[in-house]
């Protein structure tokens, strides 16, 4: 076996719970106040809840922190983004304290702290053969495309940035990944798309060859 899949199959998975475990205990206070903060500012629930794929393309459910309001207009339907998303949610993805409740995810098993992030149900069946790689891996809290743009770069950077990752992990790469989105985190790097609040949908893009 060669050295990447010894550190995947040995390393990896019992790294992820450690330091998922050691970051929840230490952030416990802050999981606290910030749980307290969203229910005061923006109701109940608490946190954001929706299925996701996983390894194999494998759905599970992810939780966040919510960050937006309910709002609909007069039919009934979501508001835009940019006008659900309130200063305080704007705030809580800045800081990423959004995505603290993750840490249980990556307890359970279904996320690892360095991956391709996990993203909605409904992309499977758009993304092209290269792009599909993505979930060879367990979806991460952090990744290669978040430490090289985030949201300020397009979809298609992204998922080559994925599945780069794919091809090349090892014990010394998720933690240069690590160290650098704490500074990521710091300066509040590629927060938002050059057009949207969040980021805009995934429509697909053309096959590419590997």
């Amino acid at each position: 076996m060669h050295r990447k899949g010894i550190y995947e199959k040995f390393i990896k998975r019992p790294q992820d719970f450690v330091l998922a475990l050691i970051a929840t205990v230490i952030l416990s206070p802050v999981l606290l106040v910030t749980a307290v903060l969203v229910r005061a500012k923006l109701g109940s629930p608490v946190l954001f809840r929706q299925e996701r794929p996983g390894r194999n393309a494998k759905v599970f459910r992810l939780y966040k922190f919510r960050t937006m309001t309910d709002a609909k207009d007069k039919d009934g339907n979501l508001l835009p983004d940019e006008v659900r998303l309130t200063a305080f949610g704007k705030k809580l993805r800045s800081t990423s304290i959004d995505e603290l409740p993750e840490l249980f995810n990556i307890l359970k098993g279904d996320m690892s702290i360095v991956g391709p992030r996990p993203l909605l149900v409904r992309y499977l069946p758009r993304y092209n053969a290269h792009q599909a790689r993505r979930h060879e891996v367990r979806p991460g809290f952090t990744g290669l495309a978040q430490v090289n743009g985030r949201n300020a770069i397009s979809w298609e950077q992204k998922f080559d940035y994925d599945v780069q990752y794919v091809d090349s992990i090892t014990f010394t790469g998720d933690w240069k990944i690590i160290f650098k989105t704490v500074s990521v985190v710091i300066h509040h790097d590629g927060i938002q798309s050059a057009t949207s609040a969040t980021m805009e949908e995934f429509m697909g893009s053309p096959e590419k060859d590997d």
